[in-house]
């Protein structure tokens, strides 16, 4: 075979593999979301990203090269299974089931599901409600995507309040079941969900002798081990500037990074930005903060603490996360101050001030 046949067979190759690559819904491509320019000693360290969307939420993994391709399928597979198993977007999840029977009986769920509703219940103790897993009897009355959105009544919302709280959620663990007393009653895992995926990926990782890498799931982090011989470096977002603006950067490993802030799903209207984080006991959206960044080993506490505190505000927030081990927090008020618990202090670079 001539070389010119040589390079079109290669070629062609390439193309089809490439191809096949694409169809398995896997897409290779350099991530951005949350991570900060690389550090000079990074520039030798041969790192690969694969990004492909679970949860309405791009997913992306960031490794050494030679364990790239393994690696992304171990975590994209934690994040179908978990989607598939505890979303209440899915008719056929067990969690979905759970809600279909509100006021009628006991549906028996996975234990892993079980565990997850439970540590919920347990955060929402711990925040004083601000987190609360039945949160979801708000779904649809707030529309932030409306060509002309509207505040809802507010006879409405004080009716679908009546359905939310999360310590009426009754788990038999004997029995295996979970049931909501009161027809309506909705369980939504949205905010606890993707740090809980992280957790396991994270584990299902390093079970398999992968110890240094980056997992991202929308506005939250996982950082594995070092980065070559250096931590991760991750960027925190500007509330105010574009999605890849970051106003300072925190240096970690084996640690998670939540986000949450009031700039996803959002609409102005009078002049007051209206956005999807609601506090669960009110039906509104909270007040107060602009963003909310958890610092955590636990990626279930940080994803779930991070909505917390949005909702808390800041003085109640910064004292929450005082009085836990191993927690820390970066917080933007609405005059676009920054605000740290005491951990942070020296651990935190500040690149500029965020955006009035």
């Amino acid at each position: 075979m001539d070389r010119h046949r040589i390079l079109v067979v290669f070629v062609v190759a390439v193309a089809l593999a490439a191809l096949l690559f694409v169809r398995m819904g896997v897409v290779r491509r350099p991530p951005t979301q949350n991570v900060a320019p690389p550090q000079a000693s990074d520039r030798g360290v041969q790192y690969v990203g694969y990004t492909t969307e679970v949860m309405s939420t791009l997913i992306t993994v960031r490794v050494p090269e030679h364990q790239g391709e393994e690696a992304a399928e171990v975590v994209f597979n934690v994040f179908r299974d978990i989607d598939a198993r505890m979303s209440e977007w899915k008719e056929t999840s067990p969690l979905s089931q759970v809600n279909r029977a509100a006021g009628e009986g006991p549906v028996r769920v996975p234990d892993d599901l079980r565990a997850l509703i439970r540590r919920g219940t347990e955060i929402g103790d711990l925040t004083g409600g601000a987190f609360d897993i039945t949160w979801a009897a708000l779904w649809g009355l707030w529309d932030f995507t409306a060509e002309r959105p509207e505040v809802p009544d507010d006879d409405e919302i004080d009716r679908r309040l009546a359905l939310i709280d999360y310590r009426c959620v009754e788990i038999d663990e004997e029995a295996g079941t979970v049931f909501l007393p009161e027809k309506g009653m909705v369980l939504g895992l949205g905010g606890i969900a993707k740090g809980h995926a992280l957790d396991r990926a994270a584990a299902a990782l390093k079970a398999r002798g992968i110890d240094s890498f980056l997992i991202s799931a929308g506005g939250q982090m996982m950082a594995g081990g070092m980065k070559g011989d250096r931590p991760w470096r991750v960027g925190i977002r500007d509330p105010r500037g574009d999605p890849e603006d970051y106003f300072a950067h925190l240096e970690v490993a084996d640690t998670s990074v939540s986000t949450s802030g009031d700039y996803e799903r959002y609409f102005v209207l009078d002049d007051v930005r209206y956005h999807h984080i609601l506090d669960p006991r009110r039906g509104r959206p909270a007040r107060g903060l602009r963003s909310a960044t958890v610092v955590s080993s636990d990626a279930t506490l940080a994803d779930a603490l991070s909505t917390a505190l949005m909702i808390l505000g800041r003085d109640a927030a910064l004292e929450l996360v005082e009085s836990l081990d191993g927690v820390e927090a970066v917080l933007v008020d609405d005059e676009a101050k920054i605000h740290l618990t005491s951990g942070l202090t020296d651990r935190m670079t500040v690149v500029r001030p965020p955006e009035k």
